[in-house]
């Protein structure tokens, strides 16, 4: 059970689907743009299963001189072709999934938009998401650091992270099995990125969500 109405996240790239469980379980969400941008975390990254494994795809950005820059400062690095190889390795993973043909033509298109801010591009592929699996969710941003309006809030900043190191028990989050293309070669994999389970279940996606939440 939350702990208060209020979470508190950070950006995410095609967030994992334990991302999108918070999205679902509170009434005021707010993602953290003024804290220092954290390196390899699910800001600039997210895992699909392809037919060889787990893949990360990250976004690459600009360095700064700067130590110490606000996540919504960060700029995406458009000098690689990284739009075209995420788009060619989404497009080989999930082509044969069930619903790939029905929400494909909604994601791919937004790798040929650019964008300048990381944090733009993170929220408008959100927004997609939560509409294709048709939610409603109540987003703000923090103007100050973790500052959420005099109230009180669950912390999920940094325990929804791909490094090992970092994550903490969830006790409100229980991972359920659902169908996943490449599941006889590698077994079921855990919390990829919500694309894999929206390719892999379509309208169903919701329902998969709600089971996931922990009511106790």
């Amino acid at each position: 059970m939350n702990k208060t109405d209020t979470i508190l996240l950070s950006t995410a790239y095609l967030a994992p689907f334990q991302y999108y469980c918070k999205l679902i379980s509170y009434q005021n969400i707010y993602i953290e743009a003024v804290e220092n941008y954290t390196k390899q975390s699910y800001r600039n990254r997210c895992n699909i299963l392809s037919a060889n494994g787990l893949l990360s795809l990250s976004i690459p950005v600009n360095k700064t001189d700067n130590l110490k820059v606000y996540t919504k400062d960060i700029r995406i690095d458009y000098n690689s072709r990284w739009p075209l190889i995420h788009q060619r390795a989404i497009e080989s993973a999930y082509r044969s999934s069930p619903f790939y043909i029905y929400y494909a033509d909604d994601i791919i298109p937004l790798f040929e938009k650019k964008f300048e801010f990381l944090l733009d591009f993170n929220t408008e592929f959100q927004n997609i998401v939560t509409e294709l699996i048709g939610i409603k969710i109540n987003v703000k941003f923090t103007s100050d650091f973790k500052k959420v309006e005099n109230t009180d809030f669950d912390d999920f900043t940094d325990l929804i992270s791909p490094k090992s190191s970092k994550q903490k028990p969830d006790n409100t989050f229980h991972c359920v099995s659902y169908y996943q293309v490449f599941e006889q070669k590698f077994g079921f994999i855990p919390n990829l990125s919500i694309l894999d389970l929206l390719f892999n279940m379509g309208p169903s996606t919701i329902d998969v969500l709600n089971s996931c939440i922990s009511k106790t």
